[in-house]
C-alpha cells in the first residue's frame, strides 16, 4: 500500500504491504490509471544515480545482444527498469519519449540527456512528444523538438536496407524498429510476386523486393508512402506503391481473384483495450482471410499483430479459424516475437506485445 494524501505527481514513494513490511520503492503518478510504478526492491536515496545506472545497463545489454546495426532501442521502459523512459537509436541520432510524470521531471530529463550524450555520443538528441500521454498524465503541453544538437534527419540501416529518418516526423519515436528481425525472416521466405499491407515507410517492402520479382505495398497515409518512395530510390529498387484503405483494397483484390505469392500484413494495434478484444479479433480474421484467399499454392503469409490484447493463442486460433473458412490447410513455420533490445520482462506480459506469424 501507498499513501497519496500528500505526496506530490512524479513523487519517489515507498511501497509497502497490508501489514506494513516494505516492498520497495516506486514512482508515484497522481492522475495515471497505474498510480506506482516499482524501481527498485530497495530503498532508493539518489534517484538520478540511480537512472544513471540503469541506462548503462540498457547500453551494455543492447550490446550483447546486437550485432550489425544502427537502429536500435536502447532503452525500453519496465524492460530495462526505467519505467517511462523510451530511447531509439537511428544511426547518429536518439529519440526519446517520456510517458510519466516521474520521467518529466526536470532533475530526470537532464540525467537522461547527459547520460545518453556522455554515453552515445549522439550528434544529436530529439524528444518524441505523445499529446494523449501527456494529456492523461496531466504534464503540461509540449512540442516534439530537439532537446540536444541541431541535426534532426539522417539515414539508417536494418539487415543491409537503408532508411531515411526525420526524427521530428513520423510516429511514436520513427521507425518500428521491434520488427527489425521479422524483416529479415520475411526477407528469407520471400518469392515471387509480393503483396505488402499496411506497408507504412516500406519496412517490409523494400526487405522483400531483396527477393521477389514485384513489390506492392499499400497504406492508407500519403506522408508514409512519400518516405517508402525516398526509401526505396536509396536503395534502388522499384516497389509499386498504392494509396488506399487496406480493407477495401484486399476485399476488391480478393474479389477479383488477384494472386500472390508472399504476403505481409502488418496493422495498427487493433485492440487498445480490453474491451476491443472481440472487435479487434473480428479485424483480423476479415484481414488474414481475404490474405489467405489470395495466397498461391505454395506461398507464404507473414501476419503480424502489436496489440497486446490479443494473445499468441487469440492469434493462432483467429488464424485457423481464417484458414477453416476457407477449406485451407495452414502450416505455421515460425512464430516470432519482438526483436532483442524489447525484451519481455517476466512478470509484465504487456512487455510481450508483437505477434508475428509466418504460415504457408
Amino acid at each position: 500500500m501507498v499513501s497519496s494524501g500528500a505526496v506530490p505527481p512524479g513523487a519517489v514513494v515507498d511501497v509497502a504491504d497490508e501489514r506494513g513490511k516494505f516492498l520497495g520503492t516506486a514512482l508515484y503518478s497522481s492522475s495515471s490509471q497505474i498510480a506506482i510504478r516499482m524501481i527498485s526492491p530497495g530503498k532508493v536515496e539518489d534517484l538520478p544515480g540511480l537512472v544513471r545506472k540503469r541506462i548503462q545497463a540498457a547500453i551494455a545489454y543492447r550490446e550483447q545482444v546486437l550485432r550489425e546495426t544502427d537502429a536500435y532501442r536502447v532503452v525500453f521502459s519496465e524492460s530495462d527498469f526505467l519505467p517511462g523512459l523510451i530511447v531509439d537509436r537511428y544511426n547518429d541520432l536518439l529519440a526519446f519519449q517520456v510517458l510519466t510524470q516521474a520521467m518529466d521531471s526536470e532533475p530526470l530529463r537532464q540525467t537522461v540527456l547527459s547520460e545518453l550524450g556522455d554515453r552515445l555520443k549522439p550528434a544529436a538528441i530529439v524528444e518524441r512528444v505523445d499529446p494523449r500521454v501527456r494529456e492523461l498524465e496531466q504534464l503540461p503541453a509540449r512540442a516534439s523538438s530537439l532537446a540536444l544538437g541541431e541535426k534532426s534527419n539522417t539515414v539508417f540501416s536494418m539487415n543491409g536496407v537503408r532508411f531515411h529518418f526525420d526524427a521530428l516526423l513520423g510516429q511514436k519515436t520513427g521507425a518500428f524498429l521491434d520488427q527489425r528481425e521479422n524483416y529479415a525472416a520475411a526477407q528469407r521466405y520471400a518469392r515471387g510476386e509480393a503483396l505488402d499491407v499496411f506497408c507504412y515507410q516500406g519496412g517490409f517492402s523494400l526487405h522483400l523486393a531483396q527477393q521477389c520479382s514485384k513489390v506492392s505495398g499499400v497504406d492508407s497515409s500519403r506522408s508514409a508512402l512519400e518516405v517508402a518512395e525516398r526509401n526505396a530510390a536509396l536503395n534502388g529498387h522499384e516497389v509499386e506503391w498504392i494509396e488506399a484503405n487496406a480493407f477495401d483494397l484486399l476485399r476488391d483484390y480478393a474479389d477479383a481473384g488477384r494472386q500472390y505469392d508472399t504476403i505481409v500484413l502488418d496493422p495498427p494495434a487493433f485492440a487498445r483495450s480490453k474491451r476491443n478484444l472481440e472487435t479487434a479479433l473480428r479485424g483480423y480474421k476479415e484481414l488474414n482471410l481475404r490474405a489467405l484467399k489470395m495466397l498461391r499454392p505454395g506461398g507464404v503469409l507473414i501476419t503480424c499483430s502489436c496489440s497486446y490484447h490479443v494473445s499468441q493463442a487469440d492469434f493462432a486460433q483467429m488464424l485457423s479459424e481464417a484458414a477453416g473458412d476457407l477449406r485451407k490447410p495452414l502450416r505455421v513455420v515460425e512464430r516470432r516475437g519482438q526483436s532483442p533490445d524489447h525484451p519481455v520482462l517476466l512478470g509484465v506480459p504487456e512487455t510481450a506485445y508483437l505477434k508475428c506469424f509466418v504460415v504457408s
